[in-house]
């Protein structure tokens, strides 16, 4: 029984205190292009940064250029679902269903036949949602609330003369460029979520 007098299992978070279980958090990040459409774009980079811990990512390299059925982005999606799989709740800037990451990730997994994370099998947090609902900005981007708050963001900005040079060109140079990109986001990701995470209720909302 809990402290408040009902079974255990019935209170999954005096469950969780009981059994010590400390949830794992990720902060996921990817960069896109062609198009924000994922029938037509793809996958050029992604970044998950575990809290407190080193980064995690995969970009698109020479080798994956050289694939005859032009699904440039399939290996480094499957590393990306498979490092996804480490994590309980993962932290997304404007990525939950309905906007970018995550239906993104999903569709083009299930395009190129690879497994994608089921409906309650990991939670997602959109720091959206809390910029939008719990403060006021003349817009809601990332990196104005990181600028408000004076947390540093896009040492790396990208132009479209990058993405065609990464996309049309394959340039290893211009691919680590928006890598570096995709990392300082989630960089940017983890301290927005630990400034802001407080103000909000932490929802239980599936993948």
């Amino acid at each position: 029984m809990c402290d408040h007098g009902h079974p255990l299992i019935v209170h999954t978070s005096c469950l969780e205190k009981a059994i010590g279980y400390v949830e794992r958090v990720g902060h996921l990040d990817i960069e896109t292009g062609l198009s924000f459409s994922a029938d037509y774009g793809m996958v050029i980079s992604w970044c998950i940064k575990p809290d407190g811990e080193e980064i995690m990512g995969d970009w698109l390299q020479k080798k994956d250029f050289k694939t005859t059925d032009e699904n440039y982005d399939k290996r480094i999606l499957g590393t990306c679902i498979n490092a996804m799989g480490n994590f309980d709740r993962l932290i997304v800037y404007w990525g939950k269903d309905r906007r970018h990451d995550i239906p993104f990730l999903r569709t083009r997994a299930l395009m190129m036949g690879l497994k994608f994370p089921l409906y309650q099998e990991q939670i997602v947090n959109d720091l959206y949602d809390t910029v939008r609902g719990k403060f006021r900005f003349e817009r809601n981007s990332m990196a104005r609330a990181c600028e408000a708050f004076g947390i540093k963001s896009k040492a790396h900005p990208i132009d479209y003369k990058t993405w065609k040079k990464a996309l049309v060109g394959h340039s290893d140079e211009s691919i680590a460029y928006i890598y570096e990109h995709n990392k300082e986001d989630v960089i940017s990701t983890e301290a927005l979520y630990q400034a802001i995470n407080h103000f909000s209720s932490n929802p239980k909302t599936s993948i």
